[in-house]
């Protein structure tokens, strides 16, 4: 058994490291709240993009509308495009979306490059020797479509240009605050027949007959705006659930360290009692040993 004094110094850094675990819990939670009201009030433009794109989209002729709803022949090269934080202590967080990645992708009959967004998903593609085309990493604490926009238009030029024929998006969908799934989202060609993904009840359309609109200037301008433009929203949208997924995961993270540290400390200080009992008790032994040994002398 270790001596009193050892127990102590345990004792003092496992509390300092509770401190830690509390205050990174604390920050999480401000952190997740403002993270899911900005995934929130993203969602209405979200829906009425989707509702005009679909709209448009679903006339007749859609493959000739515009080269961002074409379906390829075939399939000779893929983008990948992940969505990780850039610092651990989230628990599974992002070791989830890496292996829902890897299960997808890894064994995939064609060519795959990756584009990852965040640094400790590129290292994890590192390591497994992956094809990373571009990292972005360092997004500010609440990015806004700007910072993410470059994204969907390096994805959107390899598609127009032919070296990829499909793009897929990997992001962690967030439920609730202790349930964020993994997501493996077509995002060109787009996948109008599918309102799979992301925000399905808000991107879901009614039963009922359509709408008549009229576009101005026309049909083909609307679908070069938007196209573009709504591939770019779907990153940004993913972005944002991807954030509140990761703070909901630290905070989750950093509250059970919290507890088992609150345990460890708790049975530290039961051994500590013991080692200091048995110190006592030697101490006592060797006093009572001494004075039997001095009256026997005497």
């Amino acid at each position: 058994m270790a001596n009193a004094r050892e127990v102590q110094l345990r004792i003092k850094s496992v509390k300092n490291i509770a401190q830690v675990t509390r205050a990174l819990q604390a920050v999480s939670a401000s952190r997740v709240r403002k993270a899911m009201e900005r995934m929130f009030n993203t969602r209405p433009y979200a829906t009425k993009a989707w509702q005009g794109l679909t709209h448009v989209a679903k006339q007749p002729g859609r493959q000739s509308l515009h080269p961002l709803l074409t379906e390829r022949k075939e399939e000779n090269g893929i983008i990948v495009i992940m969505l990780s934080g850039d610092r651990g202590l989230a628990g599974a967080y992002n070791t989830n979306i890496l292996k829902a990645t890897l299960d997808a992708f890894a064994k995939h009959p064609v060519p795959v490059r990756f584009i990852s967004v965040g640094r400790k998903g590129t290292e994890l593609l590192h390591r497994r020797g992956m094809d990373i085309m571009a990292e972005f990493t360092d997004l500010p604490p609440e990015p806004s479509f700007n910072d993410v926009s470059a994204i969907g238009r390096l994805a959107v030029d390899e598609f127009l240009e032919g070296k990829v024929d499909s793009v897929y998006l990997m992001y962690t969908d967030f439920v609730n605050m202790v349930r964020q799934d993994p997501i493996n989202k077509k995002l060109l060609p787009l996948e109008i027949e599918s309102s799979s993904g992301l925000v399905e009840a808000e991107f879901s359309e009614s039963t009922g007959p359509s709408a008549a609109y009229v576009y101005e200037p026309g049909q083909t301008e609307i679908l070069d705006e938007i196209v573009p433009r709504f591939t770019a929203l779907q990153i940004f949208q993913a972005t944002l659930e991807s954030l509140a997924s990761e703070h909901a995961s630290r905070m989750v993270a950093m509250q059970n360290a919290t507890d088992n540290a609150t345990e460890l400390a708790g049975l530290l200080q039961l051994e500590y009692n013991k080692a200091r009992q048995l110190g006592i008790t030697s101490d006592i032994l060797d006093i009572v040993g001494g004075a039997e040994a001095l009256a026997k002398t005497k």
